[in-house]
């Protein structure tokens, strides 16, 4: 058994498969995911896990250099936009209208669905290098 660092298996590995600039999502319990992703379903119940939470532990392990989160939540939910900020201060950010990271979801390896139930919180993380 596994013991440190993500346990579920599937985020497990597709973390594991990440090369430089591929796209991981995370995002609430209604983010529409195309058919060609990889959906991994860790939604319980209303804001379990929360999406933040599911972030940071993705983090410990996925080297980013840029994230992708929609417009929308600068107005719709600033207080998860800069809870993003605080946890990735030296990344990136691009923002784009919600429906184009929605369609982006098609070329992610995978996305997260998660139990947070807040406005626009979505993002789609581009892998970096570690060297």
């Amino acid at each position: 058994m596994k013991k440190t660092g993500i346990l579920n298996s599937d985020i497990s590995r597709v973390v594991a498969d990440m090369g430089h600039m591929d796209w991981l999502g995370i995002g609430d319990a209604g983010t529409p995911v195309p058919k060609t992703t990889e959906k991994i379903d860790l939604a319980v119940s209303a804001g379990m896990p929360s999406f933040i939470s599911v972030l940071k532990e993705v983090l410990k392990e996925l080297q980013v250099q840029k994230i992708y989160v929609a417009d929308e939540i600068k107005d719709s939910n600033p207080k998860q936009l800069e809870n993003i900020k605080r946890i990735l201060p030296d990344v990136e950010i691009k923002f784009i209208p919600h429906t184009q990271l929605k369609k982006n979801l098609s070329e992610a390896k995978a996305f997260i669905r998660t139990g947070e139930e807040t406005p626009f919180s979505n993002v789609i993380l581009e892998s970096g290098v570690i060297f």
